[in-house]
């Protein structure tokens, strides 16, 4: 072998040397390194599962979000519509009462026009008792006392009233 360049005691001396490196290597290095990368194997497994957790609890909120958004549209849409429903009823009480007001008014307007009307007529009835009073006594020449006069006026107006109902 030494024609190839290969020394024996060297060769084993260095086999030795690479076989006692690898075991202190081995029981030095190698198992608290391989416990590191367990270690952190387990970690990086932990956290990708805390973080799958995590991803699961952000859905689940996202759903329960949606549905109180839902909820909270429904509720709107509940109140707008009640709200609606009391302008509505509103709008109809108002008509109601001021049809109420305007009727009254009517009332009150027609019985005040009646009042006026008996009172235009009873002036009416005085104002041409006074004249047929003067208009007869200047007829007749003579004076005829008023009440007697009054009432030949209220008879005749009974009967033309009659006479015109007939």
């Amino acid at each position: 072998m030494e024609q190839l360049g290969i020394n024996l005691p060297g060769l084993v001396a260095q086999i030795v040397n690479f076989g006692l490196l690898l075991l202190l290597l081995r029981l030095v290095a190698y198992k608290p390194i391989l416990g590191m990368l367990d270690q952190r194997a387990a970690r990086i497994r932990e956290s990708m599962e805390r973080a799958e957790e995590i991803r699961r609890q952000a859905q689940r909120a996202e759903a329960e979000f949606a549905e109180r958004l839902n909820e909270a549209r429904r509720e709107g849409q509940a109140i707008v519509t009640r709200a609606n429903e009391a302008a509505v009823r509103i709008q109809r009480e108002a008509e109601e009462r001021a049809r109420a007001e305007a009727e009254e008014f009517l009332r009150k307007a027609r019985t005040e026009i009646d009042r006026d009307r008996q009172r235009a007529i009873a002036e009416l009835r005085a104002q041409v008792a006074d004249l047929t009073v003067l208009a007869a006594s200047r007829v007749i020449g003579r004076a005829l006392d008023k009440p007697a006069h009054l009432a030949i006026i209220e008879e005749t107006i009974q009967q033309a009233e009659k006479a015109k109902l007939s």
